[in-house]
């Protein structure tokens, strides 16, 4: 009975664990890694074909992103979630594969004009739709029978409509263990969803640490806060634009919006003008806008029942076509964009940023965690310009950064979550938080008494025995040069070094004597630097 770290061990991104026991094997979540994490998405560490169930905390693409891959690599087994995870699961996966089949197009044609190999998706649309054959939803509370000896139960971790923290009771040589795995659990108070349910017994846990070292931001009126920006962005004639996961976030959002326009508080446009762009949200607030029984809060589900829409207003306008898409930026009408990824490492976001980043008007809100290593982390650390689509951007326009909105807990949640259970677990392993957080928090929860331990990739335990089989590899050593270095100094040095490419393919068809002034004085600096 032996518990595996594959993924999301001091590192945010890529939650991926696998339990044996009685010869199966039972994957807990199969994340792609985003950001500084990402190091190699096209590989799995284990063989897909081997794999008996996947159980899915929620539809977040960091949980759920490699699904697709496992399927294509020789998975047949059985995939389980609550059922409204799978629904999100639908597009999310089929979106993540069109994204995929785009960067490789995209990639394939810049290969094919240098020579070099040509690179294939991670996965298609196809793979996408194969895997939905393996979903098998189930509710709330209900006790799932996967295998001898192995049953499983989940209930709402109140992070995304559909999150799941999931309990599972393992019998091995007739010795039985309970372990709970806590996904990632949510903030208290949010719009449309629950507040998050708790465990009460456990011998193991494995906890999220996103927030381990710091608390959310305490306002008075989070949307009198949100619509103080856009009032005071929206009269100086800028856009506000909003990086926002597609799935939850930017439902929440409307809801704010909503709830501002009614109270009348943007005074000098009540009447704004506000665009979703982006065909995944579409679809998620397609979803949001049924039947949420058994998945949203009480007030939610009456409001809703009676007819009202929470997430509807005036002049709201989702955008589907990329032509739809582009004529955002070049209307001058001040607007609010909602575009993803949330994180702005793909999509339409980047598109938005290029053109209103460099406008001292506008402003750029961001609502959601930021991880190291992307250009949404960048922009809050405060970088003076950014690279997009190959052309330097100045950074002019405002950078709010709403903490309070979080989807995930903050160190109070995560401390509150983990005293519930009435008897101190025999380990609790601490994972999906940065290296130095994840670290941070397992000293916290020391201090508590909890015998809790921050694991590294690959890592083995032994559940019967309760000790380390393998202790891993440092998370700090699979990263690349590139990766190690999270600095904006650094991000942008990698900048520059992208542009002086640019420079050297224009001065193709230069004078011999330009050209070699040129690269001695690009030797000079190399010689100097090369350490």
């Amino acid at each position: 009975m032996n518990l595996k770290f594959y993924g999301a061990d001091k590192e945010v991104t890529g939650s991926c664990h696998c339990l044996e026991v009685n010869g199966k094997r039972i994957l807990i979540d199969c994340g792609l890694q985003q950001g500084q994490d990402e190091k190699d998405n096209n590989a799995l560490p284990f063989q897909a074909g081997m794999i008996d169930y996947v159980l899915v905390t929620h539809a977040h693409i960091d949980h759920s992103g490699k699904l697709p891959l496992l399927v294509r690599n020789g998975f047949q087994g059985k995939i389980y979630a609550t059922g409204m995870t799978c629904k999100l699961l639908r597009i999310m996966l089929e979106d993540s594969a069109h994204i995929q089949e785009m960067e490789a197009q995209w990639k394939q044609r810049k290969h094919k004009r240098s020579g070099d190999e040509v690179d294939e998706p991670l996965y298609t649309i196809a793979d996408a739709m194969k895997t939905f054959r393996y979903f098998n939803p189930c509710r709330y509370g209900q006790t799932i029978y996967l295998d001898e000896g192995v049953s499983a139960r989940f209930i709402d971790a109140g992070h995304l409509l559909g999150s799941a923290s999931i309990e599972l009771t393992l019998t091995e040589n007739q010795t039985t263990k309970v372990i709970v795995f806590s996904g990632d659990i949510g903030n208290y108070h949010q719009p449309i969803i629950r507040d998050p349910q708790y465990f009460h017994q456990a011998d193991y846990v494995v906890m999220e640490s996103t927030y381990g070292n710091r608390f959310h931001e305490e306002t008075q009126d989070l949307v009198w806060e949100l619509a103080r920006v856009f009032d005071e962005t929206l009269s100086r004639g800028g856009n506000v634009v909003i990086p926002s996961f597609a799935v939850g976030r930017t439902q929440e959002l409307l809801y704010f919006i909503r709830e501002m326009k009614e109270r009348f508080l943007v005074k000098h446009n009540p009447n704004f003008l506000v665009y979703v762009d982006s065909p995944l949200a579409m679809e998620a607030t397609k979803i949001y806008d049924g039947d949420l029984t058994g998945y949203a809060d009480k007030a939610t589900v009456e409001i809703i029942n009676s007819g009202f829409r929470p997430i509807c207003f005036p002049n709201l306008h989702l955008c589907k076509s990329v032509e739809e898409s582009m004529a955002l930026n070049e209307d001058t009408v001040p607007k609010v964009i909602i575009s993803s990824s949330g994180m702005c490492e793909a999509g339409r976001i980047r598109h938005h940023l290029k053109h209103n980043l460099w406008r001292a008007e506008c402003s750029v809100v961001f609502v959601g965690y930021q991880a190291n290593g992307t250009l949404g982390r960048m922009l809050v650390n405060g970088a003076h310009d950014v690279k997009l689509f190959g052309e330097r951007v100045v950074v002019n326009a405002q950078i709010h950064n709403f903490r309070g909105m979080s989807g995930h807990a903050d160190k109070n949640g995560l401390l509150h979550w983990i005293s519930e259970f009435e008897n101190e677990p025999e380990r609790v392993f601490v994972v999906h938080g940065e290296e130095e957080v994840a670290d941070g928090f397992t000293a916290e929860l020391r201090k508590m008494g909890i015998n809790a331990f921050a694991p590294d990739f690959q890592a083995e335990y032994d559940l019967i025995q309760n000790r380390f089989l393998d202790m891993g590899v440092p998370a700090s050593s699979l990263r690349t040069k590139i990766h190690k270095s999270g600095s904006v100094a650094y991000q942008r040095l990698q900048q520059v070094g992208d542009m002086m490419l640019e420079v050297i393919k224009h001065n193709e068809g230069g004078t011999n004597k330009d050209l070699g002034k040129f690269a001695d004085q690009l030797l000079s600096l190399i010689q100097k630097w090369d350490r």
